[in-house]
């Protein structure tokens, strides 16, 4: 469906001209964006046409889908206004600022957060939906520059009116603090046993409209502030995480962006470097390795002195990941042995971040499995993976789900065919009881590299016994 503008969108034109982008290949490109998030288009030269000439609006998706094609070409962020269809939608630009200002963080955290709740109640993805194949890399410029040169605010004591729709003033109190640490908590738990995309863990962002956003917006003093705003930090990072875990790369950057910047609020320097190498492993997920590595590298160089040595580790370990997918063999090299080596300076006494509670020697070996499995090392991911998988399963089912497939790959690699296929069945079954859509993806990527040995009986069977989860929506 489309809308007729009055006369024809020559900024449009003019972008597509400076991208070097054809009519049927802008088309090509949209339709492709859009099947990446199971939306079935059929734009054409002739659609794009209309779009340019006359003036036509797409409807639903397809605005941010065609500013993302073009972003892509041009390596940047493309804004609505400036391909002249600003009116297709109000709410692209949301979550996507981070604010020198402290009030005007907190507005555009509780915005963000009204948002999300809007989209779920539009139905089938709501504005999320809207936003498809909006991530862009380069939307992190700026959020991880402004936390390098000033990671922490002088003040955040704020003084409220009221809450919104009453004249009752909200007085914010540690208590009120401590409720949102433990609910970080109990949706860290569920998120790891049971998948982002559990009913448990989607509780996340109701969470954030309905108890954070109001204490955001309440009065608190400076120190009352900083522990609000680091809490909110970590449930808006966890958004951010469960969103990139079930496929929603687009609100998960939103997300990390408006944790950061509440994390700079807090003054906690920890934090901001965490969420950093969540933005770090998102952008090495998503193929941008040498971003992946500068994000990494900005969480390490304001955390030198400040970290605990298990937090630097992590940190290192992050930066080997976009190294490996960087293809730079000795640079992973180099940041695993270092982080190997904080790890190993680590003590049980140490004050250690509750975030960090996941993290340890069977973590590391994992990371490393997957470092070399990008750098086609299989003897090295087998080693480390059998570190990996030597812990119990109960408290990280996903993570061990993820493990079983690296396992798969690695003695694929290594000729082991019925190996291959034995993990790969282990790791099907997990991946069906939890709710995960990365997960999925490992276990396509496995069958896709088994496809030359489809006529394997063993192939055969694994491939069956992946169909109910494939067919799973993500």
């Amino acid at each position: 469906m489309s809308r007729e503008q009055r006369g024809p969108n020559e900024k449009l034109g003019a972008v597509l001209a400076l991208a070097g982008i054809s009519n049927a290949g802008l088309a090509r490109r949209v339709n492709d964006l859009g099947a990446q998030r199971g939306l079935t288009l059929r734009y054409d030269k002739t659609s794009v046409a209309r779009w340019v000439s006359k003036g036509m609006v797409p409807q639903g998706a397809a605005p941010h889908l065609i500013a993302a094609a073009i972003g892509q070409k041009l390596g940047r962020p493309v804004p609505l206004h400036e391909i002249g269809l600003a009116d297709a939608d109000p709410a692209p630009e949301v979550g996507l600022a981070f604010p020198r200002d402290v009030g005007q963080a907190v507005k555009s955290a509780t915005e963000l957060y009204r948002l999300d709740l809007a989209g779920r109640r539009a139905g089938s993805g709501g504005i999320w939906q809207s936003l498809a194949g909006s991530f862009a890399v380069t939307a992190y410029a700026t959020p991880a520059s402004r936390w390098l040169i000033t990671p922490a605010d002088s003040s955040v004591a704020r003084e409220a009116a009221g809450a919104e729709g009453s004249g009752a003033p909200i007085k914010v109190g540690h208590s009120d603090v401590r409720k949102l640490r433990e609910a970080a908590e109990d949706a860290r738990r569920w998120d790891s046993k049971y998948g982002g995309g559990d009913w448990r863990s989607s509780m996340v962002p109701e969470c954030l409209r309905v108890e954070a956003a109001p204490l955001l917006l309440g009065s608190y003093s400076d120190e009352v502030g900083r522990a609000l705003f680091g809490a909110s930090a970590e449930l808006t990072r966890l958004a951010g995480w469960m969103a990139f875990d079930t496929g929603q790369q687009e609100a998960a950057q939103r997300y990390y962006i408006q944790a950061l910047r509440l994390a700079r609020a807090a003054a906690d320097v920890p934090l901001g470097g965490y969420v950093l190498a969540s933005m770090s492993l998102q952008a090495t997920y998503r193929g941008f390795g040498d971003e992946g590595v500068d994000l990494a590298q900005a969480a390490l160089e304001r955390n030198r002195g400040l970290a605990t040595a298990r937090t630097m580790s992590f940190f290192r370990l992050v930066e080997a990941r976009a190294h490996a997918r960087a293809g730079d063999a000795q640079a992973a090299g180099a940041a695993l042995k270092a982080a190997e080596g904080w790890l190993e300076r680590s003590r049980e006494g140490d004050n250690d971040p509750t975030w960090l509670g996941f993290y340890g020697y069977d973590r590391f070996a994992a990371d490393a499995a997957e470092c070399y499995r990008d750098l086609k090392a299989p003897r090295q991911v087998r080693r480390f993976t059998e570190q990996a998988l030597s812990k119990p399963t109960e408290e990280f089912v996903r993570s061990h789900g993820l493990r079983l497939v690296v396992s798969a790959v690695a003695e694929l690699e290594s000729g082991n065919l019925d190996a291959a296929c034995e993990q790969g069945v282990r790791a099907v079954e997990v991946a069906g009881r939890i709710s995960s859509a990365r997960t999925t993806e490992y276990v396509k990527d496995l069958l896709h590299r088994l496809e030359p040995y489809g006529d394997e009986p063993r192939v055969a069977e694994l491939r069956e016994r992946a169909r109910p989860l494939l067919m799973t929506p993500a």
